[in-house]
């Protein structure tokens, strides 16, 4: 294996801000929805609309996941830094590749949440095609 270098994390820090800036502009988007939802819930006490607060809560929370992750996945490319700047190169590889595998488990939920997504869309859409 190829001795780790200061730039190797160093390199995901770009890519996981990016990651990170997309989490919270889901988060910022469902909060809004979840506002309407809210006060269309408030006049009309339908079911359609309590399906889709369930369906909008299961994806706030798969966010919030996915954003732990993430940032566990930064704090722990911050310490492999240190490590490697200390000289603790054993400990940093161990130490980088659980960053990766946080940073993978991150993306993975953003898949799930999705298509969770999709499958919210394609209600409305049918919605609007039978009628």
């Amino acid at each position: 294996m190829k001795e780790l270098t200061l730039t190797t994390p160093a390199l995901l820090f770009s890519a996981i801000s990016l990651i990170m800036l997309a989490y919270t502009n889901r988060f910022l988007a469902y909060a809004a929805v979840v506002r309407s939802l809210h006060d269309k819930y408030i006049e009309n006490k339908d079911t359609v609309l309590i399906n889709q607060i369930k369906n909008i809560k299961k994806r706030l929370y798969l966010t919030r996941s996915m954003q732990m992750f993430g940032i566990t996945s930064l704090l722990l490319c911050v310490i492999t830094m240190f490590l490697i700047y200390i000289e603790q190169n054993t400990v940093a590889i161990y130490t980088f590749g659980l960053a990766l595998l946080l940073l993978i488990i991150s993306l993975a939920l953003l898949i799930l949440e999705i298509q969770i997504s999709v499958k919210a869309l394609e209600h409305h859409i049918s919605d609007i095609e039978n009628n």
